[in-house]
């Protein structure tokens, strides 16, 4: 399956932020100035000369001579750079050591840095000794770093060019590296190519000069066709992020290698069809709406999975994603708790008055009374929606001595002593609160409006934390007015502004007795925090793995982990004879199938095959070419 082979190739691989993470003089410098009065000053004049010299601005000649002059570094402080410099070796070369080690004859490190340092890191990885190229330190007789060998061909200007001369390797010469000195390499027609390597750090002035910029050493052996630890290289793999979604789900994927971008914003139809372009992952909360219109258009070609950042689905057509073989997740209960809390508190502070209460004592009146203050205690709660928040307001309510009623369409198993109404005028008519707690589908559109408003008790106060269509606002402003309806608390609304500077506008602004919040019912950093770590991780499975588990629009299959095999992911048209077809093609080319799993809705078939290793490129092709196939994915 591979273009070319690593014997045709010399890989000249920088070492300082390529192979590893790091500068490993930087990190020298840190660790001998420790404690050092001076030490963020002079450890940032290092570091500043370095990042100089790496972009071109000044000759590596000058720049390593006035980093060493400013280095007070013994033999103790490069044993423990290499310690450190083990835990830094760069995430894509530490994917790929199997590779290393099977081209090491080709695999050179020529670096600017110190063998001192290099030598045993690069070595732990399977690059042999006689193939790094590095300077050396001079010490003196106790231990201290003097100088370094001036003769040596990388301590001078141009020096990886003057020893890449001196080398004369036979067959192609790629050079990978971050800085100008590894560009000077094909620059003087020594190598056939320059991979500017963008994994640790990115600098224009050598991205500009590249035959290829790579995000990571996965990327550089995609491309050249040559043996990998990933299938398709992460790196080149775009996850968009909207609507400001934890920090933890950004770090989440960024640790993966993944392209990262986070809007803080949502986006509307045209901003999305812009934005998605290239994006394999899409993750987004409650108010970007991902039409079919967005669905079917060319620049959403590579969605492959959604992730919404929220319990509801409503804004991700679910149907149109099903179809295009398109896995979304949720978070249907990271978030509960905090929705429960805000309930509970808000109907204890409408109850107590405490609004009017709390803005006369910012005017200055002391008004201590009584008047229109109860107890939540022995009242009447009704619930409509008696899912996994109904139910957990449903208990904490008793335990607060209310009696809870319910409404749900459907059979729900009352906990405690909660009890189940018929219908939904029944709950209205005999709660002193109600409190709203559906899901968004369009059934559910105005299911409260005048007429619900009219069959509900005198002073009764009510609660929307669900969704802003069930609601008619016009009437529940007319049910305030009107005095119906003692207090509200609501939460969301048919229409939310996409971002904090767009103002909102609503008819229930300035009524008294009434709490109005952004959409923040889920909102804790407890709640988002879990979100943040619950969706990526069900993204990355399904990415990583192949894993549906808790989709909730895709045939849900827990798979098990890929051990020495490689997994074939198939997405069809849910039609007979598909499985056939792709069994009569392993048959075919006498492939042995390690296992094999199907799952199906009435819209899509989901088959994965773990195959053994050695097949022919043919698989591949005839597989995707079966009739009525969606997409398809190879993992190993």
């Amino acid at each position: 399956m591979l273009t070319n082979t690593a014997q045709e190739i010399n890989f000249v691989i920088d070492f300082d932020s390529t192979f590893t993470k790091v500068e490993g003089l930087d990190e020298l410098a840190a660790i001998a100035l420790k404690g050092h009065k001076d030490h963020d000053k002079i450890v940032g004049q290092i570091k500043d000369i370095t990042d100089r010299g790496m972009a071109g601005e000044i000759g590596f000649a000058q720049s390593l001579k006035e980093r060493v002059a400013l280095l007070p570094a013994n033999r103790s402080h490069v044993t423990e750079l290499i310690e450190f410099l083990m835990g830094k070796i760069s995430d894509s070369f530490a994917r790929n050591e199997a590779f290393i080690r099977e081209n090491a004859e080709h695999i050179y490190i020529v670096s600017s840095g110190f063998k001192d340092f290099i030598v045993p890191v690069a070595a732990s990885m399977g690059v042999l000794e006689k193939n790094v190229y590095a300077n050396t330190f001079s010490y003196d007789e106790e231990g201290n770093i003097t100088g370094y060998d001036e003769s040596n061909l990388l301590s001078q200007d141009k020096g990886k060019v003057k020893l890449l001369r001196d080398l004369e390797l036979e067959g192609d010469i790629y050079a990978i590296g971050d800085g100008y000195t590894d560009y000077e390499m094909r620059e003087a027609g020594l190598a056939n190519k320059f991979f500017a390597f963008t994994e640790n750090v990115e600098r224009q002035k050598v991205t500009d000069k590249a035959d290829e910029i790579v995000h990571s050493f996965d990327e550089f052996l995609y491309i050249n066709g040559l043996s990998r630890s990933q299938s398709y290289p992460k790196s080149k793999i775009k996850v968009l992020l909207l609507e400001n979604v934890h920090p933890k789900a950004v770090a989440a994927f960024k640790e993966e290698g993944f392209q990262v971008e986070l809007l803080k914003g949502a986006l509307d139809e045209d901003e999305l069809i812009e934005k998605i372009k290239g994006v394999s992952i899409l993750g987004l909360r409650s108010k970007t709406n991902l039409t079919k219109r967005v669905l079917e258009h060319p620049n959403a070609s590579r969605l492959m999975v959604v992730g919404a950042f929220c319990i509801g689905t409503n804004q991700i057509n679910l149907d149109e994603c099903e179809r295009r073989g398109i896995a979304v997740f949720n978070a249907p209960y990271s978030n509960t708790r905090s929705v429960v809390e805000m309930a509970i508190g808000e109907m204890i502070i409408l109850t107590r008055d405490i609004m009017t209460k709390s803005n006369k004592m910012h005017e200055g009146i002391w008004d201590k009374s009584a008047k229109n203050s109860y107890e939540i205690r022995g009242k009447k709660l009704g619930l409509v929606g008696y899912g996994s928040i109904g139910t957990q307001i449903s208990v904490i309510a008793e335990a607060l001595g209310m009696e809870v009623y319910f409404y749900d369409i459907v059979d729900k198993l009352a906990l405690g002593n909660a009890k189940k109404c018929k219908t939904l005028e029944e709950l209205l008519s005999i709660s002193d609160f109600i409190s709203m707690h559906v899901d968004g589908r369009k059934i559910n559109t105005n299911i409260i409006g005048e007429r619900e408003f009219a069959i509900m008790k005198d002073n009764v106060i009510f609660i929307n934390l669900s969704r802003g269509h069930v609601v008619e606002i016009p009437a529940l402003v007319n049910a305030l007015k009107s005095g119906k309806v003692w207090g509200a608390a609501i939460d969301v609304f048919p229409y939310e502004p996409k971002t904090n500077d767009e103002e909102f506008i609503n008819e229930l602004r300035g009524l008294p007795r009434v709490i109005l919040t952004p959409h923040v019912g889920g909102s804790t950093e407890e709640a988002q925090a879990n979100i943040g770590e619950f969706v990526p991780n069900k993204l990355l499975q399904f990415v990583n793995n192949g894993s549906t588990y808790g989709s909730v629009n895709f045939p849900e299959l827990q798979l098990p982990p890929l051990e020495d095999a490689h997994r074939l992911l198939h997405i069809h048209q849910n039609v007979p004879g598909i499985l056939a077809k792709i069994n009569n093609v392993f048959a075919k080319y006498n492939v042995n199938i390690k296992g094999q799993y199907l799952k199906t809705t009435n819209q899509i078939g989901y088959v994965i095959t773990d195959v053994a290793k050695e097949y022919a490129d043919e698989i591949v092709a005839e597989l995707k070419g079966i009739d009525n196939t969606i997409k398809f994915r190879m993992l190993y």
